[in-house]
């Protein structure tokens, strides 16, 4: 609020406010902007921690088995003892993806709302988009623009998706996560007695169920948040 108007003086038509009231509506942004920034510090602390807690459960289990494998010589001890570990391995690491995903999620609405206010700042001052490498529309192509990613909508480019998804935090557990299945899947195998080449065969297709399980619900997660966000200030066309 300018002071002519804090003081009750009307403003005529077409006249614009003070200085020091873009002053103060560029405080509140940035204040709102730095907030957001903060929030998005603590969620890349959650997903580290959480990434390096799945790893310190994993590095426990193999350490463990190895121990009993030297002292029982896989038995059946060993084998009971795998099929614990890995299940409880799997279980963490599916339950960290999860958690993940929920944090990124976060994540691109607190882009969303980072693109708002640099809207906001283009409103206040439009000679500066020059100087802007980030998106200022908070649809779904505007947050992939302020992460420097492939701005086409998502769900187009199957190929490409995949190979940008295994380069992620939660792709690349996936893929341990999915070793972990399928290790899982011919220890049990083995334990019931069947041969070699149908442990390596059922590992594989645990393995391959787990990725593609994984896949279709990051993707499906994606195109769906897509379609439920109504931006403010959409992209042009």
């Amino acid at each position: 609020m300018s002071v002519e108007q804090s003081r009750g003086v009307e403003l005529p038509a077409g006249v614009p406010a003070s200085p020091s009231a873009d002053g103060i509506k560029m405080q509140i942004l940035s204040t709102e902007h730095w907030s957001l920034l903060a929030t998005r510090s603590l969620g890349y602390t959650d997903s580290f921690g959480r990434a390096n807690m799945f790893f310190a459960v994993l590095s426990g289990a193999v350490i463990a088995l190895a121990l009993i494998a030297q002292g029982g010589h896989f038995n059946t001890t060993f084998y009971v003892a795998a099929i614990l570990l890995l299940a409880t391995v799997y279980f963490v690491g599916m339950a960290t993806i999860a958690r993940i995903g929920h944090l990124n999620a976060e994540d691109a609405y607190w882009l969303r709302g980072m693109n708002r206010i640099r809207h906001a700042y283009l409103e206040l001052r439009p000679e500066l988009g020059k100087y802007f490498v980030t998106g200022q529309h908070d649809d779904m192509r505007g947050v992939f623009t302020t992460l420097g990613l492939n701005a086409s909508p998502p769900g187009q480019h199957l190929l490409s998706d995949i190979g940008h998804g295994v380069q992620t935090l939660p792709g690349m557990l996936g893929i341990v996560v999915a070793v972990v299945g399928g290790a899982w899947g011919a220890v049990v195998t083995i334990a019931l007695g069947a041969p070699d080449y149908v442990a390596i065969a059922t590992g594989a297709i645990c393995f391959l169920l787990t990725v593609t399980a994984l896949t279709i619900t990051a993707r499906r997660a994606i195109i769906a948040s897509a379609k439920t966000w109504k931006p403010n200030f959409p992209s042009p066309d």
